[in-house]
């Protein structure tokens, strides 16, 4: 079976246009349901932050209200705490494409303020996307396409389709009037053909090898995606 290389954010804030911090990290479900799908498929998985730190998890993504109620939170929060991958990371800056099938991004606010400037992310995912390996990202996740970069100086995904977090449910979220910047209006100005849909709603996009889902409830269907070229 192959190996699926997660990377997942390191910070455990959002820095917002006032200054202020904003704690956040990873959205649970965005790794929970992804890792349950490739586990239960017999795949292997990796987790790489930057500088190998032990990723926070963003406690609102464990709420009940964001998990159709109490006992679904605390099943995600049991599966979440059982990933033994997420307590010994391996470093962003030595991961080696070459070792794995797959790799995919998950979201929460936390890549908005690390992976969307981290050049190590950033060359991982050019290459990634050049490699024609199945490249997932979800949610928050595509800030880090931000900070890809080709030699000549060109952005890998122009042109591309893909979805993210949409203005309109980070208006919902009561946080689009508080950030320096909204991902779709960043994705779009670099030349992303971006698709939005209902927001909340799953949808999924692939174009070439890269999979982007647009929220939390994306990123099974996401995975579903990826497996359906790694089976």
């Amino acid at each position: 079976m192959a190996k699926i290389l997660f990377v997942v954010t390191g910070a455990d804030h959002w820095t917002l246009a006032d200054g202020t911090r904003h704690p956040s990290g990873f959205w649970a479900e965005e790794v929970v349901a992804p890792y349950r799908a490739f586990t239960e498929a017999g795949h292997d998985i990796a987790v790489a932050t930057p500088g190998g730190v032990v990723p926070t998890v963003d406690r609102a993504s464990l709420a009940p209200e964001v998990n159709g109620g109490k006992e679904n939170a605390d099943a995600i929060a049991a599966e979440l705490s059982s990933i033994a991958a997420l307590q010994r990371p391996l470093k962003l800056e030595e991961a080696d494409l070459a070792d794995y099938a797959a790799v995919f991004y998950p979201g929460g606010h936390g890549p908005m303020e690390d992976l969307a400037v981290n050049p190590d992310s950033g060359r991982l995912l050019t290459a990634a996307l050049e490699s024609g390996k199945p490249l997932g990202v979800v949610c928050h996740g595509p800030a880090a396409l931000l900070a890809a970069e080709r030699e000549d100086g060109s952005w890998p995904f122009a042109d591309y389709r893909l979805t993210g977090f949409t203005n309109a449910e980070e208006t919902q979220a009561g946080l689009a009037d508080k950030a320096k910047w909204l991902l779709q209006d960043r994705l779009v100005e670099l030349g992303a053909d971006f698709q939005e849909g209902e927001p909340w709603a799953p949808k999924v996009v692939v174009d070439r090898n890269l999979v982007t889902g647009q929220n939390p409830a994306s990123s099974a269907p996401l995975a579903a995606e990826i497996l359906k070229v790694l089976s």
